[in-house]
Protein backbone atom coordinates (compact mmCIF):
# COMPACT_ATOMS: atom_id res chain seq x y z
CA UNK A 1 0.00 0.00 0.00
CA UNK A 2 2.98 1.95 0.82
CA UNK A 3 4.67 1.56 -2.20
CA UNK A 4 1.59 2.63 -4.31
CA UNK A 5 0.97 5.73 -2.58
CA UNK A 6 4.30 6.57 -3.60
CA UNK A 7 4.32 6.25 -6.81
CA UNK A 8 1.16 7.72 -7.16
CA UNK A 9 3.13 10.79 -5.29
CA UNK A 10 5.66 10.59 -7.92
CA UNK A 11 3.12 10.31 -10.50
CA UNK A 12 1.36 13.70 -9.74
CA UNK A 13 4.86 15.18 -8.97
CA UNK A 14 5.96 14.55 -12.59
CA UNK A 15 2.74 15.48 -13.76
CA UNK A 16 3.21 18.92 -12.20
CA UNK A 17 6.33 19.72 -13.00
CA UNK A 18 5.24 19.14 -17.06
CA UNK A 19 2.45 21.42 -16.69
CA UNK A 20 4.73 23.74 -15.41
CA UNK A 21 6.75 23.16 -18.53
CA UNK A 22 4.04 23.68 -20.71
CA UNK A 23 2.99 27.02 -18.82
CA UNK A 24 6.25 28.17 -19.18
CA UNK A 25 6.40 27.13 -22.66
CA UNK A 26 3.07 28.91 -23.83
CA UNK A 27 4.05 31.96 -22.15
CA UNK A 28 7.49 32.33 -23.68
CA UNK A 29 5.73 31.22 -26.57
CA UNK A 30 3.17 34.55 -26.24
CA UNK A 31 5.79 36.67 -25.61
CA UNK A 32 7.92 36.20 -28.73
CA UNK A 33 5.01 36.59 -30.42
CA UNK A 34 5.12 39.81 -28.92
CA UNK A 35 7.99 40.63 -29.25
CA UNK A 36 8.09 40.36 -32.78
CA UNK A 37 4.75 42.72 -33.61
CA UNK A 38 6.02 45.18 -35.80
CA UNK A 39 6.04 48.45 -34.88
CA UNK A 40 5.09 51.43 -37.40
CA UNK A 41 5.46 54.92 -35.93
CA UNK A 42 2.95 57.48 -37.76
CA UNK A 43 2.26 61.00 -37.39
CA UNK A 44 -0.87 62.02 -38.55
CA UNK A 45 -3.30 65.32 -38.23
CA UNK A 46 -5.98 64.44 -35.52
CA UNK A 47 -8.69 66.61 -37.75
CA UNK A 48 -7.64 64.64 -41.08
CA UNK A 49 -9.09 61.99 -43.09
CA UNK A 50 -5.83 59.66 -42.50
CA UNK A 51 -6.82 60.18 -38.21
CA UNK A 52 -10.22 58.56 -39.51
CA UNK A 53 -8.85 55.41 -41.01
CA UNK A 54 -6.39 54.93 -38.29
CA UNK A 55 -9.38 55.02 -36.24
CA UNK A 56 -10.97 52.73 -38.14
CA UNK A 57 -8.22 49.98 -38.07
CA UNK A 58 -8.09 50.28 -34.30
CA UNK A 59 -11.83 49.89 -33.60
CA UNK A 60 -12.06 46.85 -36.23
CA UNK A 61 -8.35 45.50 -34.55
CA UNK A 62 -7.20 45.33 -37.81
CA UNK A 63 -3.59 46.03 -37.11
CA UNK A 64 -3.45 43.34 -34.54
CA UNK A 65 -4.65 40.71 -37.00
CA UNK A 66 -2.01 41.91 -39.42
CA UNK A 67 1.14 41.80 -36.74
CA UNK A 68 1.32 45.15 -36.45
CA UNK A 69 1.82 47.71 -33.53
CA UNK A 70 0.69 51.34 -34.64
CA UNK A 71 2.38 54.42 -32.73
CA UNK A 72 0.40 57.27 -33.67
CA UNK A 73 1.79 60.79 -32.93
CA UNK A 74 -1.01 63.76 -33.28
CA UNK A 75 0.19 66.29 -35.51
CA UNK A 76 -0.53 70.06 -35.34
CA UNK A 77 -0.23 70.63 -39.37
CA UNK A 78 1.83 69.18 -42.19
CA UNK A 79 4.80 71.20 -41.62
CA UNK A 80 5.11 69.45 -37.96
CA UNK A 81 5.04 65.82 -39.52
CA UNK A 82 7.70 66.98 -42.09
CA UNK A 83 9.54 67.65 -39.12
CA UNK A 84 8.73 64.56 -37.39
CA UNK A 85 10.05 62.67 -40.61
CA UNK A 86 13.40 64.36 -41.09
CA UNK A 87 14.30 64.01 -37.60
CA UNK A 88 13.52 60.46 -37.33
CA UNK A 89 10.54 60.51 -34.73
CA UNK A 90 8.03 59.02 -36.70
CA UNK A 91 8.49 56.78 -39.71
CA UNK A 92 5.46 58.18 -41.62
CA UNK A 93 3.55 60.38 -42.74
CA UNK A 94 1.14 62.31 -45.14
CA UNK A 95 2.84 64.28 -47.83
CA UNK A 96 2.45 65.34 -51.43
CA UNK A 97 4.74 64.16 -54.03
CA UNK A 98 6.22 67.93 -55.03
CA UNK A 99 7.71 67.98 -51.86
CA UNK A 100 9.05 64.39 -51.68
CA UNK A 101 11.03 65.42 -54.99
CA UNK A 102 12.49 68.48 -53.70
CA UNK A 103 13.71 67.03 -50.48
CA UNK A 104 14.82 63.90 -52.96
CA UNK A 105 16.59 66.58 -54.68
CA UNK A 106 18.31 68.11 -51.73
CA UNK A 107 19.68 64.34 -50.08
CA UNK A 108 17.08 63.41 -48.27
CA UNK A 109 16.13 59.94 -49.65
CA UNK A 110 12.09 59.56 -49.07
CA UNK A 111 9.72 58.14 -51.55
CA UNK A 112 5.80 58.69 -51.79
CA UNK A 113 2.77 55.87 -51.87
CA UNK A 114 -0.67 57.41 -53.36
CA UNK A 115 -2.90 57.66 -50.68
CA UNK A 116 -6.04 59.76 -52.12
CA UNK A 117 -6.96 62.00 -55.27
CA UNK A 118 -9.08 64.22 -53.01
CA UNK A 119 -8.15 67.69 -52.68
CA UNK A 120 -10.83 70.34 -53.26
CA UNK A 121 -12.97 72.84 -55.37
CA UNK A 122 -13.48 76.63 -55.32
CA UNK A 123 -17.02 77.06 -53.90
CA UNK A 124 -19.28 79.75 -54.44
CA UNK A 125 -22.57 80.78 -52.71
CA UNK A 126 -25.91 79.43 -54.43
CA UNK A 127 -27.21 83.02 -54.30
CA UNK A 128 -24.23 85.04 -55.55
CA UNK A 129 -23.74 85.39 -59.82
CA UNK A 130 -20.48 83.49 -60.12
CA UNK A 131 -20.83 81.34 -62.42
CA UNK A 132 -17.47 81.03 -64.22
CA UNK A 133 -13.86 81.91 -63.50
CA UNK A 134 -13.76 85.30 -65.18
CA UNK A 135 -16.78 86.29 -62.76
CA UNK A 136 -14.64 86.43 -60.21
CA UNK A 137 -13.01 89.37 -61.59
CA UNK A 138 -13.11 92.20 -58.55
CA UNK A 139 -14.04 89.75 -56.31
CA UNK A 140 -13.04 88.57 -53.10
CA UNK A 141 -11.37 84.68 -53.59
CA UNK A 142 -10.06 82.92 -50.49
CA UNK A 143 -7.71 80.30 -51.25
CA UNK A 144 -6.78 77.52 -48.56
CA UNK A 145 -3.11 77.40 -47.96
CA UNK A 146 -0.11 79.70 -48.90
CA UNK A 147 0.88 81.67 -52.12
CA UNK A 148 2.49 78.15 -53.17
CA UNK A 149 -0.07 75.91 -52.17
CA UNK A 150 -0.39 72.94 -55.18
CA UNK A 151 -4.01 73.72 -55.72
CA UNK A 152 -3.31 77.36 -56.14
CA UNK A 153 -0.46 76.72 -58.72
CA UNK A 154 -2.48 74.26 -60.77
CA UNK A 155 -5.24 76.95 -60.59
CA UNK A 156 -3.47 79.68 -61.77
CA UNK A 157 -2.43 77.59 -65.13
CA UNK A 158 -5.56 76.72 -66.23
CA UNK A 159 -6.72 79.89 -65.86
CA UNK A 160 -4.25 81.09 -67.69
CA UNK A 161 -5.42 78.22 -70.74
CA UNK A 162 -8.69 80.59 -70.02
CA UNK A 163 -7.01 83.68 -70.64
CA UNK A 164 -8.02 84.94 -67.03
CA UNK A 165 -5.65 86.04 -65.00
CA UNK A 166 -6.78 84.68 -61.78
CA UNK A 167 -3.96 86.38 -59.69
CA UNK A 168 -4.29 89.84 -60.57
CA UNK A 169 -8.39 90.04 -61.29
CA UNK A 170 -9.85 88.88 -57.73
CA UNK A 171 -8.74 90.39 -54.65
CA UNK A 172 -6.89 87.82 -53.04
CA UNK A 173 -6.56 86.40 -49.36
CA UNK A 174 -4.74 83.60 -47.83
CA UNK A 175 -5.40 81.42 -45.05
CA UNK A 176 -6.27 78.51 -43.15
CA UNK A 177 -8.87 76.43 -44.21
CA UNK A 178 -11.62 76.69 -41.68
CA UNK A 179 -11.25 80.46 -41.11
CA UNK A 180 -11.67 80.90 -44.90
CA UNK A 181 -14.65 78.23 -44.88
CA UNK A 182 -16.06 80.38 -42.30
CA UNK A 183 -15.60 83.52 -43.81
CA UNK A 184 -17.20 81.89 -46.46
CA UNK A 185 -20.45 81.36 -44.97
CA UNK A 186 -20.29 84.71 -43.13
CA UNK A 187 -20.57 86.07 -46.83
CA UNK A 188 -16.82 88.30 -46.19
CA UNK A 189 -15.64 86.23 -49.28
CA UNK A 190 -17.36 85.81 -52.51
CA UNK A 191 -15.81 82.60 -53.57
CA UNK A 192 -12.55 80.22 -51.49
CA UNK A 193 -10.55 77.46 -53.20
CA UNK A 194 -10.97 74.98 -50.35
CA UNK A 195 -9.82 71.24 -49.28
CA UNK A 196 -12.15 68.78 -50.27
CA UNK A 197 -13.19 68.19 -46.76
CA UNK A 198 -14.42 71.57 -46.28
CA UNK A 199 -15.45 72.15 -49.30
CA UNK A 200 -18.42 68.91 -48.41
CA UNK A 201 -19.02 70.82 -45.38
CA UNK A 202 -19.69 74.39 -47.48
CA UNK A 203 -21.59 72.11 -49.60
CA UNK A 204 -24.28 71.45 -47.06
CA UNK A 205 -24.13 75.73 -46.53
CA UNK A 206 -25.64 76.91 -49.74
CA UNK A 207 -22.27 76.63 -51.43
CA UNK A 208 -21.75 74.74 -54.83
CA UNK A 209 -18.30 73.55 -56.83
CA UNK A 210 -17.28 76.20 -59.28
CA UNK A 211 -14.64 74.46 -60.65
CA UNK A 212 -13.28 71.02 -59.47
CA UNK A 213 -9.54 70.78 -59.02
CA UNK A 214 -9.85 67.04 -60.85
CA UNK A 215 -11.27 69.31 -63.57
CA UNK A 216 -8.34 71.00 -63.41
CA UNK A 217 -5.93 68.25 -63.30
CA UNK A 218 -7.11 67.10 -66.24
CA UNK A 219 -7.42 70.28 -67.92
CA UNK A 220 -3.61 70.73 -67.88
CA UNK A 221 -3.00 67.26 -69.10
CA UNK A 222 -3.35 64.48 -66.50
CA UNK A 223 -5.09 61.38 -67.87
CA UNK A 224 -7.43 60.97 -64.71
CA UNK A 225 -7.57 61.68 -60.59
CA UNK A 226 -3.93 62.46 -59.87
CA UNK A 227 -3.37 61.15 -56.18
CA UNK A 228 -1.38 64.26 -54.69
CA UNK A 229 -1.47 63.39 -51.14
CA UNK A 230 0.41 59.77 -50.46
CA UNK A 231 2.38 57.67 -47.42
CA UNK A 232 5.76 59.03 -47.25
CA UNK A 233 8.61 57.59 -45.62
CA UNK A 234 12.57 56.87 -45.66
CA UNK A 235 13.68 54.73 -48.76
CA UNK A 236 15.72 53.00 -45.74
CA UNK A 237 13.32 52.06 -44.11
CA UNK A 238 11.26 50.90 -46.55
CA UNK A 239 13.91 48.63 -47.58
CA UNK A 240 14.32 47.36 -44.08
CA UNK A 241 10.72 46.90 -43.37
CA UNK A 242 9.00 46.20 -46.80
CA UNK A 243 6.63 42.91 -44.94
CA UNK A 244 5.65 46.05 -42.39
CA UNK A 245 4.69 48.55 -45.77
CA UNK A 246 3.02 45.93 -47.50
CA UNK A 247 1.17 44.99 -44.42
CA UNK A 248 0.30 48.45 -43.55
CA UNK A 249 -0.91 48.93 -47.07
CA UNK A 250 -2.81 45.75 -46.74
CA UNK A 251 -4.65 46.89 -43.72
CA UNK A 252 -5.44 50.77 -44.72
CA UNK A 253 -7.01 49.57 -48.08
CA UNK A 254 -9.01 47.12 -45.51
CA UNK A 255 -10.23 50.39 -43.73
CA UNK A 256 -10.88 52.37 -47.08
CA UNK A 257 -13.53 49.09 -47.70
CA UNK A 258 -15.48 49.37 -44.17
CA UNK A 259 -15.42 53.27 -45.04
CA UNK A 260 -17.02 52.77 -48.36
CA UNK A 261 -19.31 50.15 -47.03
CA UNK A 262 -20.25 50.95 -43.24
CA UNK A 263 -22.79 53.67 -42.48
CA UNK A 264 -21.78 53.44 -38.70
CA UNK A 265 -18.48 54.60 -39.07
CA UNK A 266 -19.70 57.53 -40.54
CA UNK A 267 -21.80 58.42 -37.79
CA UNK A 268 -19.19 58.38 -35.68
CA UNK A 269 -16.75 60.52 -38.11
CA UNK A 270 -19.72 63.13 -38.46
CA UNK A 271 -20.07 63.21 -34.95
CA UNK A 272 -16.72 64.30 -33.88
CA UNK A 273 -17.44 66.80 -36.41
CA UNK A 274 -20.50 68.19 -34.95
CA UNK A 275 -22.64 66.95 -38.49
CA UNK A 276 -25.79 64.86 -38.10
CA UNK A 277 -27.44 65.21 -41.23
CA UNK A 278 -27.47 62.04 -43.01
CA UNK A 279 -27.54 64.15 -46.21
CA UNK A 280 -23.99 65.32 -45.28
CA UNK A 281 -23.04 61.55 -44.37
CA UNK A 282 -23.32 60.42 -47.72
CA UNK A 283 -21.92 63.44 -49.27
CA UNK A 284 -18.77 63.01 -47.12
CA UNK A 285 -18.80 59.15 -48.08
CA UNK A 286 -19.25 59.88 -51.68
CA UNK A 287 -16.44 62.62 -51.68
CA UNK A 288 -13.60 60.08 -49.74
CA UNK A 289 -14.81 57.21 -52.01
CA UNK A 290 -13.93 59.27 -55.37
CA UNK A 291 -10.36 60.23 -53.93
CA UNK A 292 -9.39 56.24 -53.29
CA UNK A 293 -6.93 55.24 -55.67
CA UNK A 294 -7.64 52.98 -58.24
CA UNK A 295 -4.46 53.82 -60.95
CA UNK A 296 -1.27 51.86 -61.18
CA UNK A 297 1.72 53.43 -59.81
CA UNK A 298 3.30 54.28 -63.82
CA UNK A 299 -0.33 55.83 -64.60
CA UNK A 300 0.11 57.66 -61.58
CA UNK A 301 3.74 59.05 -61.72
CA UNK A 302 3.01 59.60 -65.39
CA UNK A 303 0.65 62.38 -64.60
CA UNK A 304 2.56 63.87 -61.48
CA UNK A 305 5.65 64.39 -63.93
CA UNK A 306 3.29 66.29 -66.22
CA UNK A 307 1.93 68.18 -63.43
CA UNK A 308 5.41 68.86 -61.73
CA UNK A 309 6.91 70.65 -64.85
CA UNK A 310 3.95 72.94 -64.35
CA UNK A 311 4.31 73.13 -60.72
CA UNK A 312 7.99 73.66 -60.87
CA UNK A 313 7.55 76.84 -63.51
CA UNK A 314 5.22 78.32 -61.23
CA UNK A 315 6.34 77.84 -58.15
CA UNK A 316 10.06 77.91 -58.85
CA UNK A 317 12.85 77.25 -56.12
CA UNK A 318 10.80 77.79 -53.33
CA UNK A 319 8.08 75.01 -54.49
CA UNK A 320 10.53 72.23 -56.38
CA UNK A 321 13.66 73.09 -54.91
CA UNK A 322 16.77 72.54 -57.89
CA UNK A 323 14.42 69.69 -59.09
CA UNK A 324 12.97 70.89 -62.18
CA UNK A 325 11.77 67.44 -62.97
CA UNK A 326 9.96 65.05 -60.95
CA UNK A 327 12.54 62.63 -59.00
CA UNK A 328 12.69 59.31 -61.02
CA UNK A 329 13.08 57.51 -57.28
CA UNK A 330 10.17 59.48 -56.02
CA UNK A 331 7.30 56.45 -55.98
CA UNK A 332 7.71 53.47 -53.72
CA UNK A 333 7.56 50.12 -55.94
CA UNK A 334 6.57 47.48 -53.44
CA UNK A 335 8.61 44.89 -53.76
CA UNK A 336 7.54 40.91 -54.30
Amino acid sequence: MFMLLNMMDQCLSTYRKLCGCVLILCISYLGLCTAQAQILRIGAQKTGTFAWELDVIRRHGLDKAAGLTLEVTDLATTEAGKIALNGSNVDLILSDWIWVSRERGLGQNIQFYPYSSAIGAIMVSDKGNIHQLSDLKGKILGVAGGPIDKSWLLLQAYAQKTGFDIVHEPHLVFGAPPLLAEKAAQGELDATLQFWNFAVDLEQRGFHRLLDMQIVEKGLGATDNVSMVGYVFHDDFARKNADLIRSFFTVTRQAKDILVQDETEWKLILSRLNVNSSSAANLYRQRYQEGIPHRSLADEESDARLLYQTLAKLGGSELVGTAVTLDPGTYYISTP
